[in-house]
């Protein structure tokens, strides 16, 4: 008979890894640029701090016969665009404020080096949601990014 402790720890175990993993974006298209099979992918992404608001990428995926034939075997281009709608009543959760703005979604589009980004910031001026796509870069910062803004209703408060 396993140790009371060891039955609690299992379960705990299995669980941690779905409580670390990163916010999953659903593939809804993707659309062959070329006849050597690069592609766009459109991935949707609901906010999960701002229920009432989807967000939608698309970025460039490279095929097989591009890798081997252009090299950088293990990285895609940073180039991206995202748009959020509202898709239901907006209801804002803990958002993060400043102006740095918070990470929304995060995909690695390389290896180790690079990915590509959702980030949210809050425009309390306007009373908006800012959302940028970028690629996040170790090594080189790149300058491809894409917006998106959504306007709050008058009757959406302000954050704490």
């Amino acid at each position: 008979m396993p140790h009371p402790f060891r039955r609690r720890l299992l379960p705990a175990l299995l669980v941690l890894p779905l409580l670390a993993a990163p916010l999953a974006a659903e593939e809804i298209g993707q659309v062959g640029v070329d006849w050597v099979g690069n592609d766009i992918i459109i991935e949707a992404i609901a906010d999960p701090k701002v229920q009432g608001v989807t967000c939608h990428l698309a970025y460039f995926e490279r095929s097989i016969y591009d890798r081997l034939t252009q090299g950088n075997w293990f990285e895609d281009p940073s180039w991206s665009a995202v748009d959020c709608t509202q898709t239901g009543p907006i209801t804002l959760g803990d958002i993060d404020t400043d102006d740095s703005g918070e990470t929304v979604f995060s995909e690695r589009q390389s290896l180790i080096l690079k990915s590509i980004q959702i980030t949210r910031v809050y425009d309390a001026a306007n009373h908006a949601l800012v959302y940028l796509a970028h690629a996040s870069e170790i090594t080189e910062g790149s300058g491809k990014m894409s917006i998106s803004v959504v306007p709050l209703p008058a009757e959406v408060p302000p954050p704490n």
